[in-house]
């Protein structure tokens, strides 16, 4: 069967592909042999607090399962806008936020509303996987800018206005970021949506992670940028990651006043609604008592990086930016690597994309039943040096992994 070009232009997702194989090995495992512990996927290891649950649970015993608005149900819309006014301390008028399935969904009525064939979207390397080929699948070409430590693995104002060309669209940030867990400074991020705005473009900002920020001086949404900029920034989130409903799928866009006529025509036809039950659950996030319970995970998010990250260090897994935000810890495997005398990551000046952290990864799997994820995913700059974990697993699980690092070492 002939596959579009599209289809073809979508790389493998590398993380799934491991866990894939990390699920093979634990069945092939025998009595008595450690089981697998994995920091490879990014999922809470947390579920939806009690008054969500039975929300859901109220909503499918009275029947409220039929479509709702394409936009979503408008008293989750308000809530979402007075959780930015009291979380935030930012205005933002319910009539710009759309409900969708999922930040997937956001992401891919974004692109498709903003993006013609051709059009180009600068984009920090590393950075999610699944951003680029949202890009992508919409025609557009996702332009990776090499983003060391010094910039804390995120965009600049100066690589963005020295990689402008005709062809630029505009920028797709993530702030905490996935994989590095760092953020933008309010600094940084104001002065990229003002080169953005000059140039006629679009600022796009994930910030699945927003609400599992633990350092003040980045806690904010981009929704807040003064002098008008942050009306014109179109912000990504989602009830998966600080609200712990990643299998609900239910995420949001808040967009300019213009673009809400035009995202919910895509969305009227590509997805009707987000789910409607998941939808009157996720009114039960905004509760006081379901709020005290996502501030004392997010406490326990920290702790776990408080722990996990010192460990790493010691055991000379270099994390080179502590992490703000999220739950992962982006660690430079150079000198494991070189130690166990795996495959090199450059050979003759190019990628080995088996060679690095992939064969880090496979190594781990096989030494210390420790599932993680190669840098292979989030780039094509210096893939082979970066290695992820997961800190969305209890402390119990990681302190066991630091035992198994340091037998292995």
């Amino acid at each position: 069967m002939k596959l579009s070009q599209r289809a073809q232009r979508v790389a493998p997702f590398y993380v799934m592909e491991l866990a894939k194989a990390a699920s093979e090995m634990q069945a092939r495992a025998r009595p008595g042999d450690a089981p697998m512990i994995a920091l490879n996927i990014g999922e809470p290891d947390f579920t939806a607090p009690p008054l969500v649950q039975a929300a859901a649970q109220r909503a499918v015993a009275q029947g409220l399962t039929q479509y709702t608005p394409a936009t979503g149900l408008p008293a989750l819309r308000e809530a979402i806008s007075r959780w930015y006014a009291t979380r935030w301390g930012v205005t933002v008028d319910p009539a710009r936020i759309i409900v969708t399935a999922g930040a997937s969904a956001a992401l891919q009525l974004a692109c498709l509303a903003l993006i013609d064939e051709g059009d180009e979207v600068l984009m920090p390397d590393p950075s999610y996987p699944c951003n680029r080929q949202f890009v992508q699948a919409a025609g557009g070409q996702p332009v990776l800018l090499p983003c060391g430590p010094e910039q804390r693995f995120q965009l600049s104002t100066d690589k963005v206005t020295a990689a402008w060309g005709p062809a630029t669209r505009g920028v797709l940030l993530a702030s905490p970021s996935n994989p590095t867990g760092t953020s933008i400074d309010r600094e940084s991020l104001q002065g990229i949506a003002q080169a953005v705005r000059e140039r006629g473009g679009v600022t796009i900002v994930d910030e699945i992670y927003l609400g599992l920020s633990f350092d003040e001086r980045f806690g904010h949404s981009a929704l807040a940028l003064p002098d008008g900029l942050g009306e014109g920034v179109i912000s990504v989130n989602s009830f998966s990651k600080y609200f712990n409903m990643t299998g609900w799928r239910l995420g949001w866009l808040v967009v300019p006043p213009a673009l809400v006529g035009p995202i919910e025509r895509l969305a009227q036809n590509l997805f009707i609604c987000a789910s409607t039950v998941a939808q009157h659950a996720a009114l039960a996030c905004f509760e006081p008592e379901s709020l005290s319970i996502y501030e004392a995970r997010r406490a326990e998010f920290k702790a776990r990086r408080d722990y996990f990250i010192p460990e790493l260090q010691r055991l000379d897994l270099h994390v080179p930016v502590m992490p703000d935000g999220a739950f992962y810890a982006w660690a430079d495997v150079s000198e494991w690597c070189e130690r166990w005398g795996l495959p090199p990551a450059i050979v003759n000046g190019r990628v080995n994309e088996t060679g690095g952290s992939w064969a880090l990864a496979l190594a781990l799997m096989e030494r210390c039943a420790l599932a993680t994820t190669p840098g292979r995913d989030f780039g094509v700059h210096e893939p082979g040096r970066y290695l992820r974990f997961s800190t969305a697993n209890a402390m119990e699980q990681l302190k066991t992994t630091i035992e198994r690092l340091e037998q292995a070492r």
